[in-house]
């Protein structure tokens, strides 16, 4: 058999790079989701035969991408572990208005101003409010960056923001606060959190207080 005939006769094998999907889960990490788990029933988010369904597939993962599987419908709830594998999706949706290039601008006076629900968040916005209280709630929302510049301009008005528990705030940015407070209920300034709430301006006669979504009766 010659050289040739020899070389066509050898498999040919490839070797695919593997995604955050396919890396490993430790022990701790399927504890960990169970944890979660429990804190699911604990707002009504599942019942208990769910419970105990979801429980046997986390501690039967093997991969990242199976154990996120587990939590994948369950709002507000996270497995830091895998971080990369759980973040959402940062594509702009068909609906987006939103130029590039340019920061989108909430503005208000003498009322209030409110954005909850699933709204679609701009990677860099100005809230701009005066004598009227605020209030962001990115529970819901549609987040098209894995971090957010948020420049706040409110006098005379209380501000509140609402992130995930897997996001974070960055609050070091607000150095003028005046006639108020600043007070960051989830502990999450300059640590990781995905996404990211970066927050500048200023804060004149009036409160800003981040916090988490409000838990159930055994949250």
């Amino acid at each position: 058999m010659g050289e040739e005939e020899t070389a066509a006769a050898e498999p040919v094998t490839e070797t695919k790079p593997l995604g955050e999907r396919d890396l490993r889960v430790s022990d701790d990490e399927r504890e960990h989701v169970v944890g979660v788990l429990q804190k699911a029933i604990g707002r009504g988010m599942i019942d208990l035969d769910e419970f105990t369904e979801r429980t046997d597939r986390a501690l039967a993962s093997r991969t990242r991408g199976e154990l996120n599987a587990v939590l994948a419908d369950l709002a507000g709830l996270y497995h830091p572990a895998a971080a990369m594998a759980a973040a959402p999706s940062y594509a702009a949706p068909p609906t987006s208005s939103f130029a590039p290039g340019r920061r989108f601008e909430l503005n208000a006076k003498y009322s209030s101003l409110v954005r909850s629900g699933p709204w679609v968040v701009p990677p860099e916005m100005v809230v701009r409010n005066k004598y009227g209280s605020t209030k962001l709630d990115f529970t819901e929302a549609q987040v098209q960056s894995p971090v957010v510049h948020i420049e706040l301009d409110a006098k005379w008005g209380s501000v509140e923001v609402i992130i995930p528990e897997h996001a974070a705030v960055d609050v070091n940015s607000i150095t003028d606060v005046k006639f108020g407070s600043l007070e960051d209920k989830t502990r999450s300034n300059g640590h990781m959190g995905n996404p990211r709430f970066v927050l500048s301006g200023r804060v004149h006669g009036g409160s800003l207080v981040i916090r988490h979504p409000r838990r159930g009766l055994f949250g």
